[in-house]
């Protein structure tokens, strides 16, 4: 297989580390594979059955400074879509509120935390989904061989009529609504990816777990720090969200300021649920980072 632009960075660095090696180095440092960086954890002991709640005894967020493997983590850019405006699809709009932070934080974030990633070296993989805007790249044909063929689907439910129409039930009254369903169709059909966030060349790009673990597979990658969208829905749910990711092995991080989340009426004005998404990473996945520190340490 070819050598991709970004394995050739980390095979040159290696033979660098190597040959300064050789060199004696009269006492210098050699360049370490572990990056140390702040972040943020949350501490979930202890209740203090004194106080009127007792989960208000818990530690809470707290930050730490820790060191990840510069060889065996990769930044996942995960649903980074391209939606459209308002204007274009407005009932896309108003059933997903979070479309226009999501398009400020690849404006805003996705630039330096991209660049500073391939110019590190540092893997770097998407995950797609939501229509066929990639099947065309070299990323994503180097997933799929990698991969080998896909595992068989799992069994299904039967449906009945009774099913059927609660299904119908929720469509017109949860989501999306019957009145924005056209838009929503003929966003998909059109989907891609934003100018901020398409994949170079070189970069693998995965449609669900079976691919990403053979990307992270063939790169020797445990450790998954994920940016995208959205923090308490595909980041979670999706094929190669957290999920199915740790269910393999993986430890699974995000950064905070790469992402946002699904806000209901009850939690919009605060942002609540993106609090909540954050603190379930931390519990159950991995450790949450800011861009800005991750910038910086890759840079360093």
């Amino acid at each position: 297989m070819t050598t991709t632009r970004r394995e050739f960075l980390r095979q040159t660095t290696g033979l660098l580390i190597a040959g300064i090696g050789a060199a004696g180095c009269r006492g210098k440092t050699m360049p370490s594979d572990t990056i140390k960086l702040p972040a943020s954890y949350y501490q979930h002991f202890d209740a203090d059955f004194t106080l009127d709640v007792p989960g208000e005894g818990y530690g809470g967020w707290k930050t730490a400074d820790i060191e990840i493997s510069r060889e065996h983590t990769a930044l996942v850019v995960m649903h980074a879509w391209d939606m459209g405006t308002r204007e274009q699809f407005p009932g896309w709009h108003r059933a997903v509120e979070y479309i226009p932070r999501a398009d400020e934080i690849c404006r805003t974030v996705f630039p330096k935390l991209l660049s500073a990633a391939r110019e590190s070296g540092f893997n770097l993989f998407h995950v797609v989904g939501g229509g066929d805007y990639y099947s065309h790249l070299p990323g994503y044909k180097r997933a799929v061989e990698l991969a080998g063929p896909e595992p068989p689907p799992l069994e299904s439910a039967k449906s009945d009529p009774v099913i059927e129409r609660l299904r119908e039930f929720r469509a017109e009254r949860v989501f999306v609504g019957r009145h924005n369903e056209a838009d929503v169709k003929r966003g998909f059909e059109r989907i891609g990816f934003p100018p901020e966030a398409g994949p170079l060349e070189d970069e693998g790009v995965a449609e669900n777990s079976h691919q990403l673990h053979a990307l992270c597979r063939n790169a020797g990658v445990n450790h998954l720090i994920y940016a995208g969208f959205a923090i308490n829905w595909c980041l979670l749910m999706s094929p190669g969200g957290m999920l199915d990711m740790s269910r393999r092995g993986y430890m699974c991080s995000v950064i905070r300021d790469a992402t946002t989340a699904v806000e209901n009426r009850e939690s919009a004005r605060t942002e609540s649920h993106k609090e909540e998404a954050l603190w379930r990473v931390a519990l159950s996945f991995g450790l949450v980072f800011d861009s800005d520190s991750i910038v910086r340490a890759l840079r360093s």
